[in-house]
């Protein structure tokens, strides 16, 4: 706080610590102004911006009466991963032909569906059929935290496979000299008789 000031003085104090003079309060009378690093505030301000909210969106899974059941799996992983993001996925079933006359199947799907995402999700809008074309929304139990976003798939170090400990090697012969180098094992000379 250094009161008021005449602005070369403080572009002065400013340039004297290698920061720049930065006006906050441009409508007050006299203007306040900081000493300051202004790349720094700019940058925290942008972080500080994204960091406000995820905005919610509406990504779609599309699945069909036949789909095969490791299809619809790699789907509902996807699915997961996009509610653990926070978004909404509207389930969409697509009928062709004569598959239009067998809504069951789609119903048996979708309850499928529904009893595998419960612990992450609830229905926004339960199935609803339009013509060739049948549709559920779910939307996530809860939000993330705005500092940490999830990515889809999970974490892939955590799921990598252990590696395995080396095999260990057969115990050598009794009397035989082993070379470490090469791993072989030769036999101990005997005296000549």
């Amino acid at each position: 706080m250094l009161g008021v000031v005449s602005t070369s003085d403080a572009m002065q104090r400013a340039r004297d610590v290698g920061m720049d003079l930065v006006e906050i309060s441009p409508n007050e009378r006299p203007p306040v102004c900081k000493i300051m690093d202004y790349g720094k505030h700019k940058y925290l301000q942008s972080k500080k911006h994204k960091q406000k909210h995820h905005e919610q969106k509406l990504k779609e899974v599309r699945i069909r009466p036949k789909t095969d059941p490791h299809d619809r799996s790699i789907k509902m992983a996807h699915a997961r991963g996009f509610l653990e993001q926070g978004d909404k996925v509207l389930f969409t079933m697509l009928f062709r032909g004569r598959e239009r006359f067998h809504q069951d199947i789609g119903d048996e799907s979708f309850n499928d569906i529904i009893t595998n995402l419960v612990d992450i999700a609830k229905v926004e809008q339960p199935p609803k059929t339009f013509g060739r074309r049948m549709t559920m929304v779910l939307v996530p139990l809860k939000v993330p935290a705005p500092g940490k976003p999830k990515v889809p798939g999970g974490n892939k170090a955590a799921k990598a496979p252990k590696a395995k400990p080396p095999r260990s090697a057969p115990a050598p012969a009794e009397g035989a000299a082993t070379d470490e180098k090469a791993g072989q094992t030769d036999q101990a000379a005997s005296p000549a008789s």
